[in-house]
């Protein structure tokens, strides 16, 4: 019985480890280029100026690509947003998350 709980274990331990992995690596360069209108709303570094907008500078990569998406789907609503994601590629959305989670949320 011992051996099997410590199977499961190490199994669900394993997969939680695959699944916090991103499955392709995004290029955060490619990112950064592509970032540039983003720089109006969000900062430069990621830290924006204006308290209505978020701050993206050190935001969780994952949680990035989901509301990119969510806003270029339709399934998130949002004026502004809406029509910024539109043009977004999958790729184009990982590279952006990337970019903006490689920053320090300090803004340094």
């Amino acid at each position: 019985m011992k051996k099997i709980k410590n199977g499961v274990l190490i199994t669900v331990l394993a997969t939680c480890g695959l699944l916090s992995q991103p499955i392709l690596a995004a290029d955060v360069a490619a990112g950064k280029s592509k970032s540039v209108t983003c720089a109006a709303c969000h900062g430069n570094k990621g830290i924006s100026m204006i308290p209505m907008y978020p701050n993206l500078a050190g935001q969780k990569e994952q949680y990035l690509v989901l509301q990119m998406k969510a806003f270029r789907d339709g399934d998130r609503k949002n004026m502004v947003m809406a029509p910024m994601a539109a043009g977004l590629s999958d790729s184009d959305i990982a590279n952006i998350s990337a970019y903006y989670a490689s920053l320090d949320p300090a803004g340094k």
